[in-house]
């Protein structure tokens, strides 16, 4: 299956007809249709349900398209690294993280090393350490800032020193807002919202205890903000991360948990994985930053 192939497809797909995507791709229609049967009986799927006004994707073809796009982002990615080899250090680092209080950190990183480096810029990605682990392991982002547990085996890490604490959120007029803090007893007969992660599931169960069984679990949510929107509008409690209290203080609110729950964060980046210039050298400005290189 070639490269080039694949781009056809997905303009194609984008274009949502052969004859539109010829033009776009400035090549007769009948190569273009030759192409992607020759495609379609290389893989032995079929790839499209051609329709009379414009063409539909079959379920095979769905997962092509998304694996295309991965494979065509990696692709890129790789050219443009290649490009990049040059004496003086320019390119684009991308680097992953959830709605954690340690992204804190990343804005002076960022500013020391563009001190030196100008002409590298970055791409932030935000999902949950699990999502963040996966474009990793794909190749699709250099560097990524996890909230623990995970599971770390093929990655080299810096563990942070900052602390990231566990708090339920509410709305300001909740009774549980006039509290110091909320008790496992007393959110077990509320509803609530918990994060998607199994592993952050696992500590938040342990630190529930006996309660853990009888809770009210209605929603769970990979990142805060759209659970802060669930308890906006009086549905349920969320338990978040301190960091991640972007939202309107005005219209949900927070307490800490008792006893206390907190968890680490790591700054990873996966062993053995060949870097572009400005990724390798990011990668060394953070072990420095962190005291933890030379400079």
């Amino acid at each position: 299956m070639e490269i080039r192939v694949l781009r056809y497809f997905l303009t194609v797909v984008r274009e949502e007809s052969i004859t539109k995507a010829s033009e776009v791709l400035h090549i007769t229609q009948p190569t273009l249709s030759r192409q992607l049967s020759q495609m379609e009986e290389e893989i032995g799927v079929k790839l499209f349900e051609r329709g009379s006004r414009k063409i539909n994707l079959t379920n095979e073809g769905i997962l092509l398209r998304r694996r295309a796009e991965e494979i065509l982002q990696l692709v890129d990615k790789t050219e443009k690294e290649l490009a990049e080899q040059d004496e003086q250090v320019e390119g684009k680092v991308s680097i992953g993280c959830g709605e954690i209080a340690s992204v804190k950190l990343l804005p002076e990183l960022f500013r020391t090393f563009r001190e030196k480096y100008p002409r590298v810029s970055f791409d932030i990605f935000t999902a949950t350490a699990d999502m963040v682990k996966e474009q990793m392991d794909k190749g699709l982002l250099d560097i990524g800032l996890l909230l623990e547990p995970i599971d770390m085996e093929k990655y080299d890490f810096i563990r942070l020193d900052m602390k990231e604490k566990w708090v339920v959120m509410m709305r300001p007029d909740d009774a549980l807002a006039g509290k110091e803090y909320v008790t496992a007893q007393e959110l077990s007969a509320l509803p609530l919202i918990l994060p998607r992660r199994m592993g952050v599931q696992s500590e938040l169960a342990s630190w529930f205890g006996d309660y853990y069984e009888k809770l009210n679990i209605v929603f769970t949510s990979n990142l805060s903000t759209n659970g802060a929107v669930m308890v906006s509008n009086g549905l349920a409690y969320s338990l978040v991360i301190e960091g991640a209290a972007f939202w309107d203080q005005s219209k949900v609110t927070y307490r800490p948990l008792y006893p206390a729950l907190s968890a680490t964060s790591v700054l990873a980046w996966k062993r053995g994985q060949p870097f572009s210039p400005a990724g390798t050298k990011f990668i060394n400005h953070i072990k420095c930053f962190l005291g933890m290189g030379q400079p």
